[in-house]
């Protein structure tokens, strides 16, 4: 385990937000994917004890955020335990969740200091939001679970991907903001996991622009990415060297340097979150 030392000013490789894909397990199977998330993928190879090596190295590296993502994050059976750990070492901590289960007993978790959601929503109608998930009734649990998360004052944020054709985005982003939603962005599809075109080789030319560029990501793998996009160009592997020795090794810098640059007029917020509502396009196609 890494003993924690003073933040340095500034983060190691100015890394900023550390995402977390703590497994590729899911209720849905969204046909944009990022990944092959299911009902039958894994959790992965990274064990309980890899992923707080991670996040203990990452607080002890200056990391300021780190986001649970999926897969769904909540059905893995330690996303509590990592989120309070983040918690405790001073680091702000996202839950991006599909919202389709929530438990009663995440709502204390969800309502403390530091921790906020982020969630996906496709449109006002249910079937055309219902197309894109491949699971009857996800609109309405998503939208119940919504509502109640702004009711109970939880920071969260949405976010809008286009995918089908004349698809209702428009009147998606009316209706979250008619339930209170204010943290509110649109995306095209990226040609990444599910959303990849058959004989298509994936380029660094797809990504945003912000890979490695104040953000990281690590798989169910272990693999190191500059974002959870950006998942076929690994530098390195958490299972068989710390992050410390990735993100100062050469693997990274080289990756870094292949990273085209943005092409949104976007400009990240400080602590290395995303844009503001008001931009067409998220920073980070995750969203």
């Amino acid at each position: 385990m890494t003993t924690l030392v003073e933040r340095p000013v500034r983060p190691l490789a100015g890394i900023q937000s550390l995402e977390l894909e703590i497994t590729g397990k899911c209720q849905l199977t969204c046909t944009h994917c990022l990944s092959d998330s299911s009902p039958q993928a894994s959790h992965g190879m990274m064990s309980r004890a890899d992923w707080i090596d991670v996040i203990t190295d990452a607080a002890a590296l200056g990391v300021r955020s780190i986001q649970l993502i999926g897969g769904e994050p909540t059905v893995h059976p330690n996303w509590r335990e990592f989120a309070e750990l983040g918690l405790s070492l001073g680091m702000k901590v996202e839950i991006f969740s599909n919202l389709y289960t929530v438990h009663q007993s995440w709502w204390d978790l969800f309502t403390r200091n530091g921790v906020s959601l982020g969630t996906s929503y496709y449109s006002d109608d249910p079937a055309e939001h219902d197309k894109v998930t491949q699971k009857a009734g996800s609109y309405v649990r998503t939208r119940t679970n919504i509502r109640e998360a702004i009711r109970r004052g939880v920071t969260l944020r949405a976010g809008i991907i286009d995918i089908l054709p004349g698809q209702r985005v428009a009147e998606a982003r009316a209706e979250l903001e008619s339930m209170g939603v204010k943290d509110i962005t649109t995306d095209r599809v990226r040609t990444v996991g599910r959303a990849t075109l058959p004989g298509t080789k994936l380029t660094l030319d797809e990504m945003c622009g912000r890979c490695t560029r104040g953000r990281a990501a690590v798989l169910p793998n272990g693999d190191l990415a500059g974002c959870v996009l950006s998942r076929d160009f690994p530098a390195g592997n958490v299972r068989a060297k710390r992050l410390v020795e990735l993100l100062g090794g050469q693997e990274w810098a080289d990756l870094a340097a292949k990273i085209p640059p943005r092409v949104t007029a976007c400009n990240p917020n400080s602590d290395g979150s995303d844009c503001s509502p008001a931009e067409s396009e998220a920073c980070s196609p995750a969203y």
